[in-house]
């Protein structure tokens, strides 16, 4: 029997257990809150908060504090000074190295053995296995696998800790069955000058015959236009005739959607998104062609949601379980893991699309949003705008972001718009009044504010040089893996500096 129909056969037996979870939801979740309990009573973290006396959720909730990355740094600090059994009782030697988008400081997530093979690994594992559910007929472990990761070192010399984007923390542990499909070489992946390694990378992977493509949409376009430009070739599928499946996260696809078509040309080519964060492997398209994601309940990751009405951070004092969640709200996530975050608050905002089984759509972040004349304007509806007007104006897109024009003296204030395109729009005029337009007919609190110029005049749009977002990533030390340009801001701060870079 061919290895491929092998692959195939075992993924389904994986399927079965995820229907498990989708049938008993809350039994499986109670029963990953009691084994995470039980792990953390034995850390310093559990005893300070009492977990000995816990005997419910809702106590979990009462005795343990929300917390950001502002309160669990110092807990970090310790762990990379070699401090063990501070946060999980297992040695903790990998810490997924975070910027975000929001902030210019760099995180260390800490990464277990538990929380890498039960959470982020199996996660790899069923995007196979959901993939080969939909398609039986599929071919991926015929042939090469194409992951675009970031990189990863030795925190010093002497030190077997590792630090380094989730991406090439999974990488360095892949089992030997993903290994040896997997381009391209482990030493090119790795690699820490993103520049020198999109190159290799493109001669690696164009000599090989890939079947399967994963990685960042944004750094996965700019890999494919370099191997496109060594070879010659117009289109991806003239290089690779057996792509199947471009597997996707990090970002929203609806901006790149057409870019990877005009590249691709195959009508069969097929797009799954997951959602994998340095904290945890937390969702998977399970039905291709919806835009929503299966929540994955067995991974080691207990789940509370915020209302985003609520939010207020820590402070926040509404929380509920997943039993309780409401089809089309907005929540901040909270997750308790098997990496050793107790409470964390992720940062991004999700809007559940059903219950039994859970599906939800990321539609923001609780710190990328413009807000500043009561709009309320999260990434999911620019998102969705943005696609509208380049699919209504023939524009191809490489990146944009947004931030308020703030009102001054007796002026109006009003949104500003970078947009980078790989083919600019019929009309730029057009292409800002369908963002408008669209923005309006799904927000309505933007729509009230745009009436007749109320409060929000029409936004103003900036056309970029190609490459201006990848200087301002590179000045900030985030070019490449899983960095990315930030969709909203509710101030001028990253406006001005990406301008900067224009004027120098």
């Amino acid at each position: 029997m061919p290895f491929n129909s092998i692959f195939g056969w075992l993924m389904q037996k994986r399927v079965h257990q995820i229907e498990l979870f989708k049938k008993y939801p809350i039994e499986v979740q109670q029963e990953i809150f009691s084994k995470l309990l039980y792990n953390g009573k034995y850390t310093d973290y559990g005893q300070l908060n009492g977990f000995n006396k816990v005997d419910s959720i809702r106590d979990f909730q009462t005795q343990v504090p929300l917390q950001t990355y502002d309160e669990v740094k110092p807990w970090v600090d310790r762990l990379l000074r070699g401090e063990k059994a501070l946060l999980w009782p297992t040695d903790t030697k990998m810490f997924a190295k975070s910027s975000g988008t929001t902030s210019d400081r760099s995180k260390y997530i800490p990464v277990t053995r538990e929380s890498i093979e039960d959470c982020h690994q199996k996660g790899g594992k069923d995007l196979l296995a959901l993939y080969y559910n939909q398609n039986p007929e599929g071919k991926l472990y015929s042939y090469k696998h194409l992951v675009v990761g970031g990189s990863c070192k030795s925190l010093t010399t002497d030190s077997d800790v590792v630090t380094g984007d989730l991406s090439a923390l999974i990488m360095k542990t892949m089992p030997w069955w993903a290994e040896i499909k997997r381009t391209p070489t482990k030493e090119t992946a790795l690699m820490d000058e993103w520049e020198e390694k999109i190159a290799r990378m493109a001669i690696e992977a164009s000599q090989e015959d890939v079947g399967l493509i994963v990685g960042v949409p944004s750094w996965t376009l700019v890999l494919m236009r370099r191997i496109l430009e060594i070879t010659g070739a117009n289109y991806i599928d003239e290089i690779w005739p057996n792509v199947e499946c471009f597997m996707h996260g990090g970002v929203s696809f609806l901006p790149y959607k057409d870019q990877f078509k005009a590249l691709i040309q195959k009508k069969e080519m097929r797009f799954m998104e997951s959602y994998n964060a340095s904290e945890g492997f937390f969702g998977i398209q399970d039905v291709l062609g919806k835009d929503d994601l299966l929540l994955m309940l067995d991974y080691g990751i207990f789940y509370e949601f915020i209302p985003i009405e609520h939010f207020k951070g820590v402070e926040s004092n509404y929380v509920v379980n997943l039993s309780d969640v409401e089809v089309g709200k907005t929540y901040a996530m909270v997750i308790s893991t098997n990496g050793g975050l107790w409470r964390y608050i992720v940062g991004d905002t999700v809007e559940f699309t059903e219950k039994y089984p859970f599906r939800f759509r990321i539609n923001g972040r609780t710190k990328s949003f413009m807000n500043a004349f009561g709009e309320e304007l999260i990434v999911d509806n620019a998102d969705r705008a943005v696609q509208a007007a380049c699919s209504q104006t023939n524009a191809l897109l490489r990146d944009y972001s947004a931030c308020p024009i703030y009102m001054e003296n007796s002026k109006k204030g009003g949104h500003e718009w970078l947009f980078e395109f790989d083919r600019e729009p019929d009309s730029i005029e057009k292409f800002a009044e369908i963002l408008d337009n669209h923005l309006r007919l799904i927000n309505s609190d933007y729509d009230a504010k745009r009436s007749k110029d109320l409060a929000v005049l029409a936004p103003k749009l900036t056309v970029l040089p190609i490459g201006t977002f990848e200087a301002w990533l590179k000045a900030k030390g985030k070019l490449g893996g899983q960095h990315k340009v930030p969709r909203l801001n509710n101030d001028r701060k990253i406006l001005e500096q990406i301008m900067q870079e224009i004027r120098l």
